[in-house]
């Protein structure tokens, strides 16, 4: 099949086929990063924070399960090929949760807004992914590499189930699952989230978007020729890539991110359909559109020197738990509460 289709387009339809679900978690499930953290600061409902629990806990728990049954091999995911670096873990996930709340939404939601029609995050996602690929390979990419810069791994990968077993002599793959299985037990330990269908269905489709996403391009990687990247999802650099692709698609093949970016668009417009939620709508306020594309940079720049954005760090590193994944989601959280801070309260003392 591989020799037919060719690694890429391969890789493109698993990235489609797993990204349908996170588009149809965003608008048939309310899945949002910010809308969560919204809800939890200023609506006292932690039920879509606890969706995120839900999810990366079904990621991980299914993640490792791949890892034991041979399907999988975390070392050779982006997450845990390169060290641990604490630093540009804070600092990316402080700058891009900032941007995230100046913006209104992450990649991930531009790209799920823009699926029901609101034009808006149009600007938002070609803004993040610009900026995501001058920090990559541009003009930023000088300051990046000296401030931050990636090296890869060596030693015991940079994971909390490999740490765990170097020290214990557990396999990974155990002691990922026992991990997984204690976070869903932990979040979903509420009753109304157990009273919740939505919460507990949605969050376990997002989580298995991840697994999903894994197992195809670690197959792919196995069985091909072309040596693609295991990959999973993420939406800063993946959106540049779309760009670059919808611009230059002759002299180039598809990939898991593309077809990742496509997917989740898909889904969001299908389920915006369902719901009789789509309609058109666009920026009237030109303060509001300066706010967007200002913090629609912070977030290109900052998933970049954090190796991830919301998705990226939030779930895809988390479901093979590497270190840089709740760190770079505590920043985020921390990010996100001051920008959402400034935009509603501003910064005088009450």
């Amino acid at each position: 099949m591989l020799d037919i289709l060719g690694d890429g387009n391969a890789a493109a339809i698993v990235g489609v086929l797993s990204g349908l679900l996170l588009g149809l978690a965003s608008r048939l499930g309310r899945f949002c990063t910010l809308g969560a953290i919204e809800d939890y600061l200023y609506a006292e409902s932690d039920l879509r924070l606890r969706m995120w629990g839900i999810a990366i806990g079904v990621a991980v728990t299914g993640s490792f399960a791949l890892v034991g049954a041979g399907l999988l091999n975390p070392e050779e995911t982006i997450y845990l090929g390169f060290a641990f670096a604490p630093i540009a873990s804070i600092v990316g996930g402080l700058v891009f949760g900032y941007g995230m709340a100046l913006a209104g939404n992450c990649g991930f939601g531009a790209l799920a807004r823009l699926g029901g029609g609101d034009l808006r995050n149009f600007v938002i996602v070609l803004v993040m992914g610009i900026v995501a690929y001058a920090t990559i390979s541009g003009p930023l990419a000088y300051f990046r590499v000296w401030a931050f810069p990636q090296n890869e791994a060596t030693g015991t990968p940079p994971g909390i189930a490999h740490w765990l077993s170097s020290v214990t002599g557990v396999s990974p793959s155990l002691i990922g699952i026992v991990i997984g299985l204690a976070i869903l037990l932990f979040v979903a330990a509420p009753a109304r989230v157990r009273q919740s269908p939505s919460t507990l269905f949605w969050g376990a489709m997002v989580g298995l978007s991840a697994v999903c996403a894994w197992a195809g391009t670690q197959w792919i990687a196995t069985n091909g020729f072309d040596g693609i990247q295991v990959a999973s999802h993420t939406f800063s650099s993946p959106l540049g890539e779309t760009i670059l692709w919808t611009m230059t698609a002759s002299g180039q093949t598809l990939s898991f991110a593309i077809g990742s970016v496509a997917g989740v668009w898909i889904g969001a417009f299908v389920g915006s359909l369902i719901k009789g939620h789509f309609r058109w709508e666009a920026c009237e306020d030109p303060r509001e559109l300066r706010r967007q594309i200002f913090g629609a940079g912070l977030m290109g720049f900052g998933a970049v020197v954090a190796l991830g954005c919301s998705v990226g760090q939030g779930l895809s590193a988390f479901s093979v738990l590497a270190w840089s994944a709740p760190l770079t989601v505590a920043a985020i959280l921390a990010g996100a509460a001051l920008g959402l801070r400034h935009m509603i309260a501003g910064f005088q003392p009450e």
